[in-house]
């Protein structure tokens, strides 16, 4: 008798969370706690997730895989943060955040994929060979994401300029590849400490005030027009601008134009440096 071929399908559980920090730290304690180390992780609400799950390859992938939702718990979120803290040095926790930050479905496997590594070798093998082990391709891809989220966190914190409101409010709207509103707010704190500010970030609708007291983030849509900045949430309305901005703004474009030297120009070494994308925060350029 011939023998029936069988097709055996290897079932990996997908993982959807809230794309929190405390959502992505549950999956791993969920693993833990099923032992299920070999996970595919999605975010609710991840624009790249979203995407790939209307593909067709992804439909494919996923037909027998079992998809579980893991609800976020302050509780378990803390017992593995707190286990990561004993195993990991301070460093390597501030990459981690960064990594979240970059808010890619691909950091966020990585990130997951990084925490089983550490918790499964960390008693055969002493944490400080683990976390350098850029053989493993999610300590790699850690050390990369968390490189970029920081040059873009350098950026911001270069390239922000701000505008005087009418009241007298400095703001500013950006739009950052990634979400690094958290991590420029203390140097902007401590750099403008007597002056009322807001950074706004239109691409992720949220953004942080400073009250000369405090800072607290503030949730609003922000866009700019001409002289004026459209600002809204169920309602619509317009923050004018002080009556002097337009000449600071002069005055500063007329300064750069004067220290200027057109022969020495390298614009392939500028766009190096500041690339095209930055453009539109920095006056001199709208010359």
């Amino acid at each position: 008798m011939r023998e029936k071929s069988r097709h055996v399908v290897n079932e990996r559980p997908i993982y959807c969370f809230d794309g929190t920090l405390t959502g992505l730290l549950c999956c791993v304690f969920r693993a833990f706690q099923f032992r299920e180390y070999e996970v595919e992780i999605h975010s609710y609400t991840s624009k790249q997730n979203s995407a790939s799950l209307h593909s067709f390859q992804s439909l494919q992938d996923n037909l027998f895989n079992v998809s579980i939702d893991v609800v976020s718990d302050e509780g378990h979120a803390q017992r593995v943060w707190t286990a990561l803290k004993q195993k990991l040095s301070n460093n390597a926790l501030r990459q981690l955040y960064y990594v979240f930050l970059s808010e890619s479905t691909d950091a966020y496997q990585h990130i997951f994929n990084y925490c089983i590594y550490i918790f499964r070798h960390a008693q055969s093998q002493p944490i400080h060979s683990l976390d350098k082990n850029y053989t493993h391709p999610s300590v790699l891809a850690i050390a990369q994401w968390a490189k970029k989220v920081g040059r873009e966190k350098h950026r911001m914190e270069a390239f922000v300029r701000f505008k005087k409101t009418s009241d007298g409010l400095f703001l500013s709207l950006i739009a950052p590849d990634f979400n690094v509103l958290p991590l420029i707010q203390r140097h902007f704190c401590r750099r403008y400490q007597d002056q009322r500010w807001l950074i706004y970030d239109e691409k992720r609708k949220y953004g942080i005030y400073y009250d000369l007291q405090q800072i607290q983030e503030v949730d609003l849509s922000a866009k700019a027009v001409d002289a004026q900045i459209e600002v809204g949430g169920t309602q619509q309305f317009m923050i004018d601008l002080d009556d002097q901005e337009e000449l600071y703004d002069q005055l500063w474009k007329d300064y750069f134009q004067s220290i200027n030297i057109k022969e020495r120009q390298n614009i392939k070494l500028h766009v190096q440096c500041v690339p095209k994308r930055y453009w539109r925060y920095l006056n001199e350029k709208s010359l």
